[in-house]
C-alpha cells in the first residue's frame, strides 16, 4: 500500500517501535467486498480491500464522496457484513462473530465517533457517557464518566442534556463517550464535518490529545488535507480501493 508517514513533533517514533508495531498489526482486513443491491444491478461499493492499522498509530483516510471511505469504518466497526473478506482486531476475526458477541467485543474494543453526534437526547451528557460502560457491566462507569467529561473540558456541563450543549460540546460528549471504555480502536468519521473552523479545530486537537494518551489506533476519514497530514500515515480511498 502506498502511504506517506509523518511524525508529529510532540511524538518520539524510533525505527524499534515502528517495527515490533508493523510486525503485530492491530486491525488486518483483507479481500473485503460490499456489494449492495439496486434498481440498476448490483453496486460494488468496496473492491477488495487489504487494509491494516498498527498498533498505536494514527491513519487518515482520505477520497471523493461515494469512494467507500464511510463503508470501510461500518466494516471495521461491525455495524455492517462484508459481502466478503475477513476483519481481524487485536487477534479476533470479528466477520465470524454472532451478533451479540459482536456487541459485546465493540463495547470493549472500539470507539466511534461520527459528524452526527448521536446523543440519546433524553439523557445528561454524563449518562450519555457512562451508559456504554454501564451495558457493558462496570462499575465504575458513572466516576469514569465524570472523568471522561472532564479531559474534553465539560466537567461543568454533566447535567446538561444534549440540547441545551452547543455542537461542539455535544461532539465533545460524543468523543468522551468513545474514550472513556479506553477502547484500542478508535474510528473517527468526519468528526468536524458539522462544526465551525474554530470549534472543529478544538475536537480535533482534543483527539489527538487523548490518541496519544491511551496509545489508542486511530482512523481518521476526513476531507481536511490538513488533519489528514496530522496523522502518521495517510491513505487515499477511490473507487471502493485504496491506494
Amino acid at each position: 500500500m502506498l502511504f506517506q508517514r509523518k511524525n508529529r513533533a510532540h511524538v518520539t517514533i524510533n525505527s524499534s517501535t515502528l517495527l515490533a508495531a508493523a510486525l503485530n498489526p492491530l486491525v488486518i482486513a483483507r479481500g473485503l467486498t460490499l456489494t449492495v443491491p439496486s434498481d440498476a444491478g448490483p453496486v460494488n461499493i468496496l473492491r477488495g480491500v487489504d487494509f491494516s492499522l498498527n498498533q498505536g498509530e494514527a491513519v487518515g483516510l482520505v477520497g471523493p464522496s461515494g469512494s467507500g471511505k464511510t463503508s470501510l469504518l461500518m466494516l471495521l466497526a461491525g455495524l455492517e457484513r462484508a459481502t466478503s473478506g475477513s476483519v481481524s482486531i487485536a487477534g479476533t476475526e470479528i466477520t465470524k462473530l454472532g451478533e451479540d458477541a459482536l456487541a459485546r467485543f465493540r463495547r470493549r474494543q472500539i470507539g466511534i465517533v461520527f459528524q452526527a453526534f448521536h446523543l440519546i437526547p433524553t439523557m445528561t451528557a454524563l449518562e450519555n457517557v457512562a451508559v456504554p460502560m454501564e451495558l457493558a457491566g462496570d462499575a465504575d462507569a458513572m466516576d469514569r464518566a465524570r472523568e471522561a467529561l472532564a479531559s474534553v473540558g465539560l466537567g461543568h456541563r454533566l447535567t446538561h442534556l444534549p440540547g441545551q450543549l452547543s455542537g461542539g460540546e455535544q461532539q465533545r460528549t460524543a468523543l468522551a463517550r468513545a474514550y472513556a471504555p479506553r477502547p484500542r480502536l478508535l474510528l473517527a468519521d468526519e468528526p468536524t464535518g458539522n462544526l465551525d473552523q474554530a470549534t472543529g479545530q478544538m475536537v480535533i486537537e482534543l483527539m489527538f490529545e487523548q490518541q496519544r494518551s491511551f496509545g489508542t489506533t486511530l482512523l481518521l476519514i476526513t476531507h481536511d488535507p490538513a488533519i489528514a497530514e496530522r496523522c502518521d500515515r495517510k491513505c487515499q480511498m477511490a473507487d471502493g480501493l485504496l491506494s
